[in-house]
């Protein structure tokens, strides 16, 4: 009887009868059947995407998911015991991360509050997720203001999650499988997640802009440096560089504009020069900001943090996608010098480089400085069918990225060559784990193929020939939500390792560190044991010249990252005619 009474009524809304439902969710019942030909008679089970799908959005959401994790984890201690679950959505709908009790884990799976969830709107009908997304501002969609009929039983609170230019980056879920009736019931949880959300967005700006000044706003003194309200970045001349989505009622309460890129005199009585006077030390009810449309607000800055390693020479001059990639590291900034010219244009690139080394992470960072608005499609290449190729002959224009050439059989080279030939707007940005001059593999190919795929060969270098290891090191360890630091004594293990998984093998010991670290500093007995992988075949000379220039010549630290004595290692140079006089002058 329920069920048709929620057909009935969404068939009234359809009409233009106001049932007394809100008017986002009549809005959204509209787009459903209107927009996206969805029948609210027919019961939809939850959408979940593959375990592949699933990886490729984490992945995209990698940073904020660390962000927001422990903030995250805190609510979840507050609202476990009412049984509620917490979903943390990318921009797309596709739920990334969970908490919830394992007790109920399949009625959470079959309900889809779960781990690879698909709650946009358009898939999912009016939701929590999905309205949110649409609307961009905080939604309780409770009980039948829901769609379809499966998701009747549920109470989903959600709200948006902003990345620092203002763009939709997330959307946080709180949801019940079953709650009281009156809808009200769930203003303690819209309070909490609106909470939740604005403080993941401090924690990411402050995250992001730590060689910036920041200024955050409360209206009032009492919760200005424990909870504040909003916060911008600004540069040295007193732009507004980053922003959290409160920011814009702070500064523009009569209307919408974009902070960004904006001078923070055009909002407040204030100049750069004026932002010390507005740190700690001084009490908060004196620190008052006034608005250029007579309002007031309470400030608090923090100053940048010194650069503990300068940053490299090229980096103010790169893309946005390629920032932050190196350091002081000259082979590899010219590496991304190069990768930077050639991303705008069509070139077909080979990116070469042992595992771990970043060449997925440059292969989307070249889709994404390419053309606008088009599809990033990816091939493995190991095992591919030629069914897989062939299923691409339709495919959106955009770049394909192949994952490994050299393990491409003669099948799929035939495959692989027929749609290149057929589809010139496919641009290709391939991957090998091998040097392509060495490698038989490679080699093997058909030639027609691979001057198809290697228009430009790009060699990354691995981990242990990089001069700028330690800002690769704080680089990683800002990822996290706590503020940590390495004790020398780990830092200098660090840097006598070989890294055979090169910046992932980092990554994920880093991981680890940050777990077991009791303390905000991670110290030698934080740090899983070295990797017993195999070490990577190389030309010996060449891995040792490379070593000694990452090094910058010191024998001692050559020795601790091989593994060897000091003695070792001058005798392995004398064999191959290297002398200390050889090192290359400043």
């Amino acid at each position: 009887m329920r069920d048709l009474e929620h057909v009935s009524e969404i068939d009234r809304v359809l009409k233009g009868y106001e049932t007394g439902r809100d008017g986002l969710v009549s809005e959204s019942w509209r787009r459903c059947v209107q927009t996206y030909g969805m029948d609210p008679a027919r019961p939809e089970p939850a959408h979940i995407v593959t375990e592949q799908q699933l990886r490729e959005h984490q992945e995209q959401s990698e940073r904020l998911i660390a962000t927001a994790r422990s903030g995250l984890r805190t609510l979840f201690k507050q609202v476990a015991g009412h049984n509620y679950v917490l979903l943390l959505a990318d921009a797309k709908g596709v739920c990334v991360d969970f908490f919830g009790d394992p007790r109920f884990e399949d009625d959470l799976r079959q309900a889809g509050l779960y781990l690879g969830s698909d709650w946009s709107e358009d898939l999912a009908g009016t939701c929590g997720v999905g309205s949110c997304i649409v609307t961009g501002e905080a939604v309780t969609i409770h009980q039948s203001d829901h769609f379809g009929l499966s998701h009747t039983p549920l109470s989903c609170t959600a709200a948006p999650i902003y990345d620092t230019c203002g763009k939709l980056a997330a959307v946080l879920d709180i949801s019940l499988l079953r709650s009281p009736s009156p809808k009200s019931s769930q203003n303690l949880a819209m309070n909490l997640v609106k909470a939740s959300t604005r403080r993941v967005e401090m924690a990411n700006l402050m995250a992001t802009t730590r060689k910036e000044w920041v200024l955050r706003f409360s209206t009032s003194p009492e919760f200005l440096e424990v909870d504040p309200e909003a916060a911008i970045a600004l540069d040295d001349s007193g732009r507004i560089t980053g922003m959290t989505h409160g920011a814009l009622a702070c500064l523009a309460p009569t209307g919408s504009t974009d902070l960004i890129g904006s001078r923070i005199d055009m909002y407040l009585d204030l100049d750069v020069d004026d932002l010390p006077s507005l740190m700690r030390g001084r009490p908060a009810e004196d620190r008052v900001l006034r608005r250029r449309d007579g309002g007031g607000l309470y400030g608090h800055a923090i100053a940048p943090q010194a650069a503990r390693m300068a940053r490299s020479p090229v980096s103010g001059t790169l893309p946005t996608p390629l920032r932050g990639i190196c350091g002081q590291d000259a082979t590899l900034s010219q590496v991304v010098s190069k990768i930077a010219r050639l991303a705008p244009t069509q070139v077909p690139i080979l990116l070469s480089g042992e595992t771990g080394t970043g060449k997925e992470y440059l292969a989307r960072a070249i889709h994404v400085l390419g053309p606008a608005d088009r599809s990033f499609h990816t091939l493995c290449c190991s095992a591919l069918k030629p069914e897989k190729v062939g299923a691409l002959s339709d495919a959106a224009a955009g770049t394909l990225f192949l994952r490994g050439i050299e393990d491409l059989d003669k099948a799929g080279q035939a495959a692989l060559l027929a749609l290149l030939e057929h589809r010139s707007d496919l641009r290709v940005v391939a991957t090998t784990r091998q040097d392509p001059a060495g490698s038989t593999s490679i080699r093997a190919l058909r030639p027609e193929l691979y001057f198809r795929l290697a228009g430009s060969l790009v060699r990354i270098p691995p981990l242990r020939h990089r001069q700028d290891f330690d800002w690769l090191v704080d680089r990683l360890l800002r990822r996290s939500p706590r503020d940590l630091r390495l004790s020398p004594s780990a830092r200098a293990e660090l840097s006598g390792r070989h890294w055979p998984g090169n910046i992932r093998e980092l990554a994920t010991l880093l991981d680890v560190a940050t777990a077991l670290a009791e303390t905000d500093v991670i110290d030698l007995t934080d740090l899983p044991q070295a990797s017993l992988s195999r070490r990577v075949e190389t030309d010996p000379k060449q891995d040792l010249e490379a070593l000694l220039d990452a090094c910058g010549w010191n024998m001692s630290q050559v020795a601790r990252r091989l593994g060897v004595n000091r003695s070792t290692v001058l005798r392995r140079m004398r064999s191959f005619g290297l002398e200390p006089h050889s090192k290359p002058r400043a």
